[in-house]
């Protein structure tokens, strides 16, 4: 029998409010950041001069002290409840740089959108009419329902974000059971890669969409444009708005490309393995140096040096895909192995199991080579793979192997 576990989950859905809306909610995403910056600075401050902690409730009474003073009294004038989430939010991000899972808290920027976020007591919710009222409002948002909730649910949280694009979401926070997909037999293994995005064990090749590339020329001119215009000028922000939207596009179609990929990886297969990959230190690896001699020198993929591999790394998203998969999995009960980082996947034979030593860069030119032992010809990446497949499996029978392996059901 399969069993259904809930677990809460969030649908993000466009809403197109009306101007006495959108002057509501500026405001308040406007009040969020405003809280949230100021409350950063007096912890920030306290610590940095009195070597003093200032904790959530601390700052809590500071909002409310604020709120009364003539300089931020238009704070009153929205929700409340928004206000004390910017603080508890605060209060995570220096949470996790305590625990080491995150950066210092760095100060919110206007020119980056914002969010407010309402819980339960903050927002009417009306499933009959699929409706949705904020605090402060007399209408519903008008939101555009590219898909139907869950039947019997209840929102707990609502967040209200507007993007350095101008563009507004909701994303609605519910609790739901989730039926485990059917099992399957299949196992795969995947080697992440620049010039195909992906390989699997199997001998599938996925093709690198290369987003950024598509749209890098209109970028650049619109970026050289920006540049042109006057620091405050109406122009200038109408610039920024073009240049913000294309990355917005950017970041909408990669998201739509992992979310399709990942989905149908977790559907077909029982079982996924992935190479633990640091993609921050690989960027950092990557980065193109200046030759003063040759400043087209060699790069992977015919690339410039302007571009370079690190930004062929960053554009794959491959952190995203694995968080993708990572839930997906935990979702449909799938499994998911990622084995060691340093596990040398493309030295070894996939066949007979020989070390044939390093082939890394400049090495990435090397895209098949023959076993010395074996005499066997590979493909690199899906040689990688199979080997990939085959540590992460006798990891998950052994429940043993390299530090950093992890399995995940």
């Amino acid at each position: 029998m399969v069993r259904r576990h809930a677990c809460k989950r969030a649908y993000r859905f466009r809403f197109y409010p009306t101007p006495e809306q959108e002057q509501l909610l500026r405001r308040t995403v406007g009040c969020c950041r405003k809280v949230y910056n100021l409350a950063l600075e007096a912890r920030s401050v306290a610590w940095t001069a009195e070597h003093r902690s200032v904790t959530y409730v601390q700052t809590s009474a500071m909002l409310t002290q604020w709120k009364k003073t003539a300089e931020y009294s238009y704070m009153n004038e929205v929700s409340c409840v928004p206000l004390q989430q910017a603080l508890r939010h605060l209060q995570t991000a220096f949470s996790n740089f305590f625990k080491q899972t995150g950066d210092y808290p760095r100060f919110k920027a206007k020119s980056h959108g914002g969010s407010a976020e309402y819980t339960r007591s903050a927002f009417k919710w009306d499933a009959k009419r699929n409706e949705l009222t904020l605090a402060k409002m007399r209408e519903p948002l008008p939101i555009r329902w590219s898909r139907t909730l869950p039947r019997k649910t209840e929102p707990s949280t609502v967040t209200v974000s507007l993007d350095a694009a101008g563009r507004w979401h909701v994303s609605i926070l519910v609790e739901e059971t989730i039926r485990p997909l059917p099992a399957r037999r299949n196992a795969i293994g995947i080697d992440l890669g620049v010039d195909s995005y992906a390989v699997t064990s199997d001998g599938e090749t996925i093709a690198n969409p290369r987003h950024y590339k598509k749209l890098a020329e209109r970028l650049e001119r619109e970026q050289r444009t920006l540049s042109r215009k006057t620091k405050g000028s109406n122009n200038r922000r109408k610039a920024a708005l073009k240049v913000a939207r294309t990355y917005a596009r950017i970041t909408d179609m990669r998201r739509d490309f992992l979310h399709k990929l990942s989905t149908r990886i977790i559907r077909e297969n029982q079982t996924v393995v992935l190479e633990d990959l640091n993609v921050k230190n690989m960027a950092k690896r990557c980065a193109p140096k200046p030759d003063p001699d040759n400043p087209n020198h060699w790069l992977p993929n015919g690339q410039s040096a302007k571009n370079g591999l690190n930004g062929s790394i960053m554009d794959a998203g491959w952190s995203e895909f694995r968080r993708m998969l990572e839930y997906k999995a935990e979702w449909y009960g799938r499994q998911l192995i990622t084995i060691d980082r340093y596990y040398p996947s493309t030295q070894i034979c996939s066949h007979c199991g020989a070390e044939t030593g390093p082939k890394g860069m400049p090495g990435l030119k090397v895209r098949a080579w023959t076993c010395p032992d074996c005499g066997t010809t590979h493909d690199r990446d899906l040689n990688a793979a199979e080997n990939i497949l085959a540590a992460g499996l006798a990891v998950s029978v052994c429940k043993d192997g390299r530090t950093g392996t992890k399995v995940s059901h």
